[in-house]
């Protein structure tokens, strides 16, 4: 963990001004049912800033029109704003080449991405595929479905009481079967914070690749891609304060390379004739149609807004709030935090015995504070605990302490109702 106390972690804040952060979000300065807005539902979308909502209106405004495609100024100025997203992806994680970053619709897009395209390529009956049981499922249910159409086993690595993964079962599962291990950096029902570089470095000792689920990650914790040596990393746009139907698939090239095209069409062409298809290079070989262009080059600038702030400071900062979240929330009675991993990020699951998960977020909605209920698309996580579902609170930078007093003085309320 991080702590504000710490003499150069407060040097690194000096401009880490949590106000004028809040002031960027004109959201925030809403009133939901008569109430200031306390939004803590960061882990199914964030908050846009002025400057993404800005890009937006601008991208529409003076630039509108297809990329890739067209010799006229607004094709261009297009295309070479959408191609500035690549390369400020790239950098943001590291990759060798922006070739190796392919634009997508989201995480599961990515992740259905590799399950066509790898799994056609490289799965055959009595292969196995390697999840775990924390997994969204975004990352469960692509895979069950490649399986049953290849034969492949699906395994998954347990975890224990605390919500952390059983390494030693893990390794145990590796074998020369063993074609392909998909896992979640960050759980989004618990926020685990998983090893995923021994993770990583075991299954490459079996020669086996490795996709990273990095959905409720990438906006919290500095990602290299090249130093973790991950084969595949999938994330979205709209978890980092960018729009929504944007995301990203990173893909070591030869892997990539190896692997056939996603989808048919436009872009992913060099040459078409009736007899036979020529497929483009990397990237555009996995871009068919026109992409989500406005999405896709504002998320170039939602990087730029985690950039000036520093990755580091972001994940410093959500880490105190945590810290400052679960003990507070460890003083009411009856409540019980599901998911106790001695490394999380920015989540908050939790139930109340007696009290079904759904009833506490409707009082809190009257109150104007935002949580998740229900299984979060995670319900064999809720099955591990044998619980229908938890509270989620889902923290983000434009948080504060007095977020947190509230939804702790709102939940309060919410029990003494409900009990």
């Amino acid at each position: 963990m991080y702590y504000l106390c710490n003499e150069n972690f407060e040097h690194k804040l000096k401009k880490f001004d949590i106000q004028k952060i809040r002031a960027d979000f004109p959201i925030l300065k809403r009133e939901v049912n008569g109430k200031p807005l306390v939004y803590l539902d960061n882990g199914a979308t964030t908050q846009k800033p002025k400057t993404v909502i800005d890009a937006i209106t601008n991208y529409y405004s003076d630039m509108n029109s297809n990329v890739h495609r067209g010799v006229h100024y607004l094709s261009q100025i297009s295309t070479d704003a959408f191609e500035v997203t690549r390369r400020k992806v790239q950098e943001f994680i590291n990759a060798r080449e922006d070739a190796e970053v392919i634009i997508t619709k989201g995480t599961t897009d990515s992740i259905n991405l590799v399950a066509a395209c790898y799994g056609k390529a490289f799965i055959h009956a009595g292969d196995e595929i390697i999840i775990s049981a924390m997994e969204h499922h975004s990352n469960i249910v692509p895979w069950q479905m490649l399986c049953e159409e290849k034969g492949a086993v699906l395994r998954v690595i347990p975890m224990n009481n605390y919500g952390e993964l059983d390494m030693d079962a893990y390794k145990s599962l590796l074998s020369e079967k063993t074609k392909l291990v998909s896992v979640t950096y960050v759980s989004n029902s618990l926020g685990t914070i998983n090893p995923v570089k021994e993770i990583i470095k075991l299954a490459h000792a079996k020669n086996v690749p490795v996709l990273l689920d990095a959905a409720q990650a990438v906006q919290h914790i500095a990602i290299d891609v090249q130093d973790l040596d991950v084969d595949f990393l999938a994330f979205s746009g709209h978890k980092m304060y960018a729009p929504t139907g944007v995301g990203v698939l990173y893909g070591k090239r030869e892997l990539l390379d190896s692997m056939p095209p996603y989808q048919g069409g436009g872009d992913m062409i060099k040459d078409v004739t009736f007899e036979k298809t020529t497929y483009n290079e990397l990237p555009f070989k996995f871009e068919a149609g026109t992409p989500n262009i406005e999405a896709g080059i504002c998320l170039a600038v939602a990087i730029d807004y985690i950039n000036d702030l520093g990755i580091e400071n972001i994940r410093a900062y959500e880490d105190e709030l945590l810290d400052y979240a679960t003990s507070k929330i460890k003083e009411i009675a009856g409540v019980k935090i599901i998911g106790e991993a001695a490394k999380k990020s920015s989540v908050l699951s939790f139930v109340v015995d007696g009290v079904h998960p759904y009833d506490i977020g409707v009082i809190l909605d009257k109150l104007g504070i935002a949580v998740r209920t229900g299984h979060h698309c995670a319900q064999p996580v809720m099955d591990l605990f044998n619980i229908s579902g938890t509270v989620r609170a889902s923290l983000a930078v434009y948080n504060t302490k007095e977020d947190i007093d509230n939804f702790i003085a709102g939940l309060t309320r919410a029990l003494k109702m409900l009990l």
